[in-house]
């Protein structure tokens, strides 16, 4: 969601993908210019913000970094749910990423804000010697469904800031009137402890439930 007032503009951005492909290295390396080989598996996910200055307007991102992992999947929307920007990232080097990644543009286009900016990452280009996705059939995809696209690599540091330049670009600048769907900050640090909650809840539940499993293999 986003709020515009006096040429600022605070927009909810989330990141969305498999595991694997990479989105916390390139949320990292945006807001902190850090790099790390061995990247920690996101726990429901995590917060950052940063703030970019354009020529017409200063743009705030508060951006969530969603887990990949497919027993969170069902906290997505929690996340995404009236987010005014989104960037899907998939692997180059992993066909199976491209396809996740193309479901997650179909979660989107049913249940995510219509006024979406949304790009497509295609991350870790500087792994063209593994690369089993062409930047044309990503490029082609992302045309058709109304997405613009970039490859970044993390690593290198290649379009990572321009994707997040981009966006801020592509975000509305006309006062909205009586705050349209995905032109309401929502981030306050209420709706973030909400968040948190409930991440709480399904690492409980997956707890619970692998206990009960354990309990049943040893009986």
């Amino acid at each position: 969601m986003a709020t515009i007032g006096n040429n600022n503009i605070n927009a909810k951005l989330v990141l969305l993908g498999d595991m694997g492909a990479g989105k916390s290295s390139l949320v990292l390396r945006f807001v902190k210019g850090q790099f790390f080989e061995f990247q920690e598996s996101t726990i429901g996910a995590a917060f950052f913000s940063q703030t970019l200055a354009l020529n017409d307007a200063t743009v705030k991102f508060e951006i969530w970094d969603t887990a990949g992992q497919e027993r969170y999947h069902s906290l997505a929307p929690m996340y995404y749910r009236g987010a005014a920007a989104a960037i899907i990232v998939y692997d180059i080097t992993t066909t199976e990423s491209f396809e996740r990644a193309k479901k997650w543009v179909q979660e989107l286009q049913k249940q995510g804000n219509p006024n979406m900016v949304t790009a497509l990452a295609g991350n870790k280009a500087d792994l063209e010697d593994k690369r089993k996705v062409t930047a044309e059939e990503a490029r082609t995809y992302a045309e058709e469904n109304g997405l613009f696209f970039m490859e970044t690599s993390a690593k290198t540091a290649i379009n990572v800031n321009d994707i997040f330049y981009e966006i801020a670009r592509r975000l509305p600048r006309a006062q909205p009137a009586q705050n349209p769907t995905g032109m309401v900050l929502a981030d306050r640090p209420t709706e973030r402890l909400r968040l948190h909650h409930a991440v709480l809840r399904v690492l409980k539940l997956n707890h619970l439930g692998a206990t009960g499993s354990a309990r049943q293999q040893m009986s």
